[in-house]
């Protein structure tokens, strides 16, 4: 989401279903190696699967994934990133938390948890080790990263995180966004550390769900159709709240979805599971209070508008004639600006 602005809803902060932390919201100052690190201690592996190996004519930890908790690095000091160093302190674990300015160990282990914004993730890609760049968990990012992931070649290596979870404030207990319909919660993991992922989360009274590529896919679609929908949803009626768009247009969310979700499974070849509009209503209601505002259109809205315009430059017809209507009137609105 949308922690561009660290908006607050009800005294929560929302760190998943809305936008990232802050402590990343400029241009990363990575690059030429330019980076100091003064985190509290490299991690010296107390993982239970580190083991060491040379590279690079120096002697360095190399660890296999594992199922349970670990030493980690934490990209990114805001909400999300100071949740998850916390988690790690209350376990007993050694992260090195990373903060603008500051260097990704190489000599590190566990996975690297990227807690930063959808514009940053270049920088800190850049930045890391190549010898690490397995170890690269994306944590978060709301929208859609694979096409970029795959043009980093990092589609197939790397863990990625969809992560429902409210904060209050700095260095409080998150809070599960579990909802009526999915009790067992819907924070998602998969990749090389999705398991480490979801023994921290657990371990802090969290929920996680360890998925395969497919299932795991399945859900990041239906998290980028929450946030494209009820962003523009609430901005074309008024800038209203997700559960005013939840509670008094419930009619349009629904049929925007059931377009999105036509458009996505002929692109993707994506076959949805049954409820899956009643699923995005049910977490709407968790997080009632949140604002509703048009950002990183690049990640967001713009893959719904890419497959129109190349279905229209094909004479196809649009699948998703609501969504393209009212996003074209934000535009002239001013609300978003793209050509």
């Amino acid at each position: 989401a949308k922690m561009s602005r660290l908006a607050a809803c009800g005294g929560l902060l929302l760190l998943a279903g809305i936008e990232m932390s802050s402590a990343f919201s400029m241009t990363l100052a990575y690059g030429g190696g330019s980076l100091r690190h003064s985190a509290s201690g490299l991690s010296t592996g107390s993982s239970r699967s580190a083991g060491s190996v040379a590279l690079g004519g120096s002697l360095q930890t190399k660890m296999m994934a594992t199922d349970k908790d670990c030493d980690c690095t934490i990209i990114g000091a805001g909400r999300i990133g100071s949740a998850l160093a916390d988690m790690g302190k209350a376990a007993g674990f050694k992260d090195v938390v990373v903060k603008r300015g500051e260097p990704i160990p190489e000599d590190g282990s566990g996975p690297i948890y990227v807690t930063v914004r959808n514009d940053d993730l270049k920088g800190v890609i850049d930045a890391c080790p190549a010898s690490r760049r397995d170890d690269l968990t994306f944590y978060g990012q709301n929208g859609y990263i694979e096409d970029f992931l795959a043009k980093e070649k990092l589609d197939k290596s790397t863990s990625q995180v969809l992560v429902y979870m409210a904060v209050a404030k700095m260095g409080e207990k998150p809070t599960d966004g579990i909802t009526d319909l999915n009790p067992e919660g819907l924070t998602s993991a998969t990749g090389k550390w999705a398991g480490q992922v979801a023994a921290r989360l657990k371990g802090a009274g969290l929920t996680c769900q360890v998925k395969d590529t497919k299932p795991f896919q399945l859900a990041m679609f239906e998290k980028h159709m929450w946030i494209c929908a009820f962003m523009l949803l609430g901005v074309h009626h008024g800038g209203i709240t997700v559960g005013d768009v939840e509670s008094k247009h419930k009619d349009d969310l629904v049929q925007m979805v059931t377009e999105m979700m036509a458009a996505i499974a002929d692109k993707e070849g994506t076959k949805f599971e049954a409820k899956c509009p009643e699923r995005l209503l049910a977490y709407a209601r968790t997080v009632a209070h949140f604002p509703t505002a048009l950002k990183e259109f690049e990640w967001r809205n713009k893959y719904f508008l890419d497959i129109t315009r190349a279905r229209e430059a094909k004479g196809l017809p649009d699948l998703t004639p609501m969504h393209t209507k009212f996003l074209l009137k934000a535009r002239d609105d001013g609300h978003v600006k793209f050509d």
